[in-house]
């Protein structure tokens, strides 16, 4: 899934569109409500900050797995 680039602004909605096998990473963050449309709307560094993740480890473990 090369080609998609992931920053601290990204979506959360627009990364799980694009690959939906992305879910665990923010399940293990403790995001469970992925399905709900007010944390689809929420940029990585919003959702971090809601639950006490570093957003430049969850940048780099999702670009890792976009091969970027």
């Amino acid at each position: 899934m090369e080609g998609f680039k992931v920053t601290k602004d990204s979506i959360i909605g627009d990364i799980l569109d694009f690959d939906s096998d992305t879910a665990p990473y923010f399940l293990e963050m403790g995001m469970h409500c992925l399905g709900c449309p007010s944390s689809r709307g929420e940029s990585l560094e919003q959702a971090c900050s809601v639950h006490g993740v570093d957003v430049n480890d969850l940048v780099k473990k999702l670009n890792d797995h976009f091969g970027n």
